[in-house]
């Protein structure tokens, strides 16, 4: 991981109380979420199924862009034709939807109120020393999914450079597959343009049950690509049809 900072020499925060930490590290989210907006990128959605050697034995592979519909509203328009070789899972639109609804930046500082943030200690993530903060929400309601996880702060800029966790509402954990597969994200962000720290990398490892037979699966999403949309041009497009269904049905 190539460290580039806002800053030329930012103060070095041991000494720093918890709170301001947690406050300037917020105000870079806030930073980054109105920042990201402003830049395009592609991403790839890989879901892969395993046989019991451990060896990939069934993929599906979709590829999207960020656009605009006609009333200014952003969404993930598809780019290549999603493919798919997935013998157990079978995916809906409403499943692969899912995952355009899950908030990279979830503690900018208006949503800090809603979470108790707990000092764990220090540990090196790509050689880059950070402070990691357990994050709890204080409550959880019907409508609205809350951050229950882990956040790795850069401890020289404080900017967030990972998080692992999990979305919570009062019904309990939300999963994007199957009703119970993927629940768990571990987010790997990457400098873009020398300014920003943009989440590029997700991953979560599940197992899928059918009858007495475990398999293990895994869903992969890549952002890359990051250009500014000034460099890009693109005109308003409508929203493209939903992918098919893919993949098979569970046997029963």
């Amino acid at each position: 991981m190539t460290r580039v900072g806002n800053d030329p020499t930012p103060e070095a925060p041991p000494s720093l109380p918890e709170a301001e930490i947690i406050r300037r590290f917020a105000q870079k989210e806030d930073e980054y979420l109105i920042a990201r907006t402003r830049f395009t990128y592609r991403r790839t959605v890989r879901i892969e199924e395993f046989g019991p050697d451990g060896q990939p034995a069934g993929e599906y592979v979709m590829v999207t862009e960020p656009a605009r519909d006609v009333d200014g509203k952003y969404f993930e328009k598809v780019i290549e034709r999603p493919h798919s070789t997935l013998l157990h899972l079978y995916l809906r639109a409403e499943d692969l939807e899912s995952f355009d609804k899950v908030p990279l930046f979830p503690l900018t500082s208006g949503q800090l109120a809603k979470y108790d943030l707990k000092f764990l200690g220090r540990e090196l993530v790509d050689e880059v020393d950070c402070y990691i903060f357990q994050v709890k929400p204080k409550g959880v309601e019907r409508s609205k999914a809350y951050f229950d996880g882990i956040v790795w702060v850069d401890a020289k800029y404080l900017e967030v450079v990972k998080t692992y966790g999990k979305w919570v509402t009062d019904l309990g954990e939300m999963h994007s597959l199957s009703g119970k597969t993927f629940s768990l994200f571990e987010t790997y962000r990457e400098n873009v343009d020398g300014k920003y720290w943009f989440p590029d990398y997700a991953r979560s490892d599940d197992t899928l049950r059918q009858k007495d037979v475990l398999i293990p699966v895994r869903v992969v999403i890549k952002w890359t690509d990051f250009k500014p949309v000034g460099a890009t041009p693109a005109t308003p497009t409508a929203p493209a049809a939903a992918p098919p269904p893919v993949g098979a049905p569970a046997k029963p």
